[in-house]
């Protein structure tokens, strides 16, 4: 999603702007621009569609300096790629504005402001927001009351950082569901969505917190809470080691991955949920247009990201009511498909560049709609630059950062919470989730990382169950409904990085064939949420516990399991159950690091495999 940089200070900030939106185009975007108040005394801009380089390439050649400027890099929500509807967005000559986000009510404040005269030059939600700010500022008179008064008319998620001719000692900052993050310089401060941009300038910074508006001058930074009161932010210093390349106090990147999740969710759901429903726009700007017309969903992947996609089935079949097909991105490739109607292709990948993958996209692209092919392609996807993403119509970008393990843990849980808000958001635009659904849930979103947090604390229990397998060759995991395909993630994870043989059944199949298997020497790992599945999980379990097997079983706290002979309970914190695969993903993916660290293997590059499968 897209970048904010600012800046106030005594240099010039230009150099310091494009620096930060380079550090940024992890993130993904297709236009950047700067604008900047100049020795001149004038609001100037330059803006260009493609790479910070372009952009780079153009201020060369025609240079904006001056000491207070915004910067952004765009990713289209409204508006197609182009110059014109780049940020920054200005307002006549003297107002300047970028914003991270979506304004739900735009159309209706566009509308308005244009019976106020106000000419729009963009197809964007972002200027109603620049024409709102000069038309308060006209009102009140200063920057700062004009914000505040704008802001209860702001309906939806946005970052916001303002900058006017009028008042150039200033950058105004606000924040509602979308993240920023003050730096603090020595007689100059700079504002960002990310604080990775500002660390080529400082090491100490203020995050904004919801509803925050911040006042940041070159030796001044002031802040008013929600409710108007001035109020003081805490300072964080980092120091060098902090970044994604560095496993800082972890022993390996994996076990860094597996603890950053709670923080890389928040990430990806940051910008993407109303008051009590998704933001269809976070898809693309053609979203709700087309998915007013999915019928049915095909979703292809490999490896980790398939089993995210077999969660999803279940969701999209169970909540929203969309029938569902699931497959293998390398399989699918190769057979004749026959495509049901108005079908959208959801690929995922966590590199965007896996070659099964894209090979399926191009095939699904070459048929017409009208010729028995696909309705739209939709990507979620972990890497903004990426062929995936590039020749997809629709895309959701996952939020996790750089993973540097082989074996995949914080894309996958930020692929699921992707799919999450995939399937409420085909639901509401279609109709079909039940009433209270989407509220319901995206509730519980918003408190999902404080539950994987809670997850994350058991990490010396599940150190301590590790030491079980110190001496196995052969496990099984069992799992029922959505709770399946985490089983198979668990038993990809285990056999990936310490080479125990594993595999993975829905608990009911057990008689039909795995129990044979079962004895002294086979531990079984088992997910037991507390769902309608529960008591026949319970069933299952019995019929392991007979055989002499040794279960491990990762329960809910009220499904009512405890500890016996052969058998180790770890009680999960409760959580909607919707939601319980991507929380029992986490103590899976612990079990399996520490059982490859009992067995001495190299966890982070474990032989035979590559963590970007670009070739068949």
């Amino acid at each position: 999603m897209c970048g904010i940089v600012g800046a106030v200070a005594e240099r010039n900030i230009t150099p310091i702007l494009v620096e930060g939106l380079k550090r940024l185009e992890y993130r993904g975007y297709d236009s950047a621009g700067v604008a900047v108040f100049t020795q001149s005394g004038q609001l100037q801009r330059c803006r260009r569609v493609g790479k910070v380089a372009e952009l780079g390439q153009a201020l060369a050649g025609e240079p904006l300096n001056g000491h207070l400027g915004i910067a952004h890099t765009r990713w289209a929500t409204h508006g197609a790629p182009s110059e014109r509807n780049a940020h920054p967005h200005f307002s006549g000559n003297d107002l300047a504005v970028v914003h991270n986000g979506i304004i739900e009510n735009h159309e209706e404040l566009r509308a308005r402001l244009q019976g106020l005269g106000y000419v729009f030059s963009s197809d964007t939600d972002t200027e109603t927001i620049v024409h709102l700010l000069q038309h308060k500022l006209a009102e009140h008179g200063d920057l700062t009351a004009a914000l505040k008064a704008a802001i209860p008319e702001l309906h939806g998620a946005y970052g916001l950082a303002v900058i006017s001719a009028q008042q150039p000692d200033r950058i105004l900052a606000t924040r509602s569901g979308s993240p920023l993050v003050i730096g603090l310089g020595l007689g100059e401060n700079f504002l960002a969505s990310d604080q990775l941009a500002l660390r080529q300038v400082t090491d100490r910074f203020m995050y904004l917190e919801e509803g925050d508006i911040a006042e940041i001058r070159r030796d001044s930074v002031q802040i008013w809470d929600a409710s108007g009161r001035s109020v003081q932010r805490e300072q964080v210093q980092y120091h060098e080691g902090a970044e994604a390349a560095d496993k800082g106090e972890y022993r390996h990147f994996m076990l860094k991955e597996i603890h950053e999740q709670p923080k890389v969710v928040q990430r990806t759901l940051e910008g993407r949920l109303g008051t009590d429903h998704v933001l269809v726009q976070a898809f693309g700007p053609q979203a709700a247009e087309l998915f007013a017309k999915v019928r049915n969903v095909q979703i292809v992947a490999c490896g980790t990201s398939y089993h995210a996609g077999m969660v999803a089935r279940y969701w999209l079949e169970g909540l929203a009511g969309i029938p569902c097909q699931v497959e293998v991105a390398s399989e699918f490739r190769y057979r004749k498909v026959v495509v049901q109607p108005d079908t959208l292709f959801v690929s995922i990948s966590q590199s965007g560049e896996t070659a099964d993958t894209l090979a399926a996209l191009r095939n699904a692209k070459e048929r017409s709609v009208d010729n028995g092919g696909y309705l739209a392609s939709l990507a979620i996807c972990n890497v903004g630059i990426s062929s995936l993403v590039r020749e997809s119509d629709l895309t959701l970008l996952t939020q996790a950062g750089p993973e540097i393990g082989v074996a995949s843990t914080k894309a996958f849980t930020t692929q699921l919470v992707g799919l999450m808000l995939l399937t409420l958001a085909l639901g509401q635009v279609r109709g079909t989730l039940e009433a209270g659904v989407a509220a319901e849930l995206v509730e519980e979103l918003r408190r999902l990382p404080t539950r994987l947090g809670e997850a994350l604390a058991m990490d010396k229990t599940v150190e301590k169950i590790a030491e079980l397998f110190a001496e196995k060759h052969h496990t099984l995991f069992l799992g029922r409904g959505a709770q399946y395909p985490v089983a198979m993630e668990g038993a990809l994870k285990l056999k990936e990085i310490s080479y125990i043989h594993a595999e993975a059944y829905p608990a009911g199949e057990l008689k039909h064939g795995p129990l044979a298997l079962v004895d002294s020497d086979m531990p079984v790992v088992t997910v037991a949420p507390n769902n309608e599945l529960l008591e026949k999980l319970k069933s299952n379990l019995q019929e392991v516990a007979a055989r002499g097997g040794q279960l491990i079983v990762f329960a809910d706290q009220q499904a009512g399991l405890s500890n016996g002979e052969g058998t180790h309970v770890v009680n999960m914190p409760h959580i909607h159950d919707a939601l319980a695969p991507i929380l029992y993903t986490l103590p899976l993916q612990l079990l399996s690091y520490y059982v490859a660290v009992f067995k001495g293997t190299d966890v982070d590059q474990p032989r035979n495999l590559a963590k970007s499968v670009t070739v068949e």
